[in-house]
């Protein structure tokens, strides 16, 4: 087992790891930004390392700076957590020129997965379904012509190295394509360097469902469940569950065989998330995250299992102690992702957090790193607290959410706590019934 730790990443996320390392008995490095050096993961390091100003490239994305601060520490791997340099196949294969452990897949597994394209060719070949579209980069609007009207109308153009709706645009019917696609080049130059972009069908009531997945060196591969994340506004998650309301245990138990089937043959190593839209009864790749998810929390409740500490266990060489069969799935968990914005426009509103009170109580978790007194800095993702519920049931864990979510308590700046005790409130969202453009309309509302 490693000897100690350096956790290149902030907020919630890198208490979340710290807090993996303690209970493993391994000291971990918090590494922050001059704007970070009152954050909680500081604060409550076993060492702590400023590694530049508030920008994010001059200080979390500062390659040679998190390098450094891991040889001075004297750590042995380096974790990375979600966003910044997680899924960054340079910086992976620097930690590992460097002699440290990277905690998560291997660099080539990170860059073959950050080009859509090439990760979807990959998972054809490995008999995984697909959404019907163009065979790799659409790189004339002639051909984009082509690949609409043999697919047919709508149609989704993406950014080959794209996330989060960047480089991203629908096209209705032929009259709109041609504007569509050159905003879309346009977008994924400006926001990846890198214009290549491919052509799906449009779907226009999926959900969105991913697999959370885990594998070893020896070629064992498991898979602890689905999550549903279709709660989405302008591709940015809102609110996950797992499991999904629209899926039965004889459709999960389809999905996670093929996705392991395929990770297996791919040699895959370490956590990952595949995700998929679900339409009619069928499953459809759309992406796969190389990383720690957001919303791992609710899987790890109706699992029991801890994520990251298996993270680190395969990082350091162990295998899996358990096979699929022995993963056993307990009631249903909801997380509510809680940021710092105007609840109704989505503006960011950092700020001064003058009171904090976290909800507690039977099935509650919260993962955040605020106080009272500590300053939301403007530098950063907006995401300030995660709450999650478990239950026995759906409706139990709604009306566990309902009851936390009254409890919780971040006063001085403005949260969307209120948007989640609306969504909480609707009956279609009790029922389940919801697709990806379901928050779209009920936000505008």
């Amino acid at each position: 087992m490693f000897q100690k730790i350096l956790i290149a990443n902030r907020g919630e996320i890198a208490l979340r790891i710290q807090r993996a390392c303690r209970e493993l008995g391994i000291p971990s490095v918090a590494v922050h930004s001059t704007a970070d050096a009152e954050a909680m993961h500081v604060r409550l390091a076993d060492e702590s390392v400023c590694i530049g100003p508030p920008p994010a490239k001059d200080s979390y994305l500062n390659i040679p700076a998190i390098l450094s601060a891991a040889l001075v520490t004297g750590a042995e791997a380096i974790h990375p957590g979600y966003g910044f340099l997680a899924e960054n196949p340079r910086f992976a294969e620097m930690v590992e020129a460097h002699g440290l452990t990277f905690i998560g897949p291997s660099p080539a597994h990170i860059r073959m997965m950050g080009d859509k394209i090439a990760a979807k060719e990959a998972m054809a070949k490995l008999g995984v379904p697909l959404v019907p579209g163009s065979n790799g980069a659409v790189t004339d609007v002639a051909k984009a012509r082509d690949v609409a009207t043999q697919i047919g109308y709508p149609v989704v153009i993406k950014a080959s190295a794209g996330g989060g709706g960047r480089g991203m645009k629908v096209a209705q019917d032929a009259g709109s394509l041609d504007e569509a696609f050159s905003i879309a080049r346009a977008e994924a130059r400006g926001a990846f360097g890198n214009d290549a972009v491919y052509i799906e069908k449009y779907l226009d009531h999926p959900r969105h469902i991913e697999l959370q997945v885990m594998a070893d060196d020896q070629g064992n591969v498991v898979h602890f469940g689905e999550r549903d994340c279709s709660l989405q506004r302008r591709h940015q998650k809102l609110l996950e569950e797992a499991g999904s309301p629209a899926l039965s245990a004889g459709a999960r138990d389809r999905l996670g065989a093929t996705a392991t089937a395929a990770l297996a043959k791919l040699g895959y190593r370490n956590a990952g998330t595949l995700e998929f839209l679900y339409q009619d009864g069928q499953f459809a790749f759309i992406e796969m995250n190389t990383r720690l998810q957001v919303e791992h929390p609710v899987t790890e409740m109706v699992c029991g299992i801890d994520l990251v500490r298996e993270q680190i266990r395969i990082a350091a060489g162990a295998t899996l102690d358990y096979t699929q069969r022995q993963i056993s799935f307990s009631g249903h968990a909801i997380e509510c992702r809680i940021t710092a914005e105007d609840p109704a426009t989505f503006t960011p509103t950092p700020g001064r957090v003058t009171a904090f009170h976290a909800p507690g109580g039977l099935g509650v978790r919260v993962d955040s790193g605020l106080y009272a007194g500590y300053f939301v800095p403007p530098y950063y993702d907006s995401l300030v607290a995660k709450l999650i519920v478990h239950a026995p049931t759906r409706a139990d864990a709604i009306s566990r959410l309902r009851r936390a979510l009254e409890e919780f308590a971040i006063v001085g700046i403005q949260t969307t706590i209120p948007l989640h005790q609306r969504i909480v409130d609707d009956p279609e969202f009790q029922r389940g019934d919801y697709t990806i453009h379901w928050l779209e309309e009920f936000v505008a509302r």
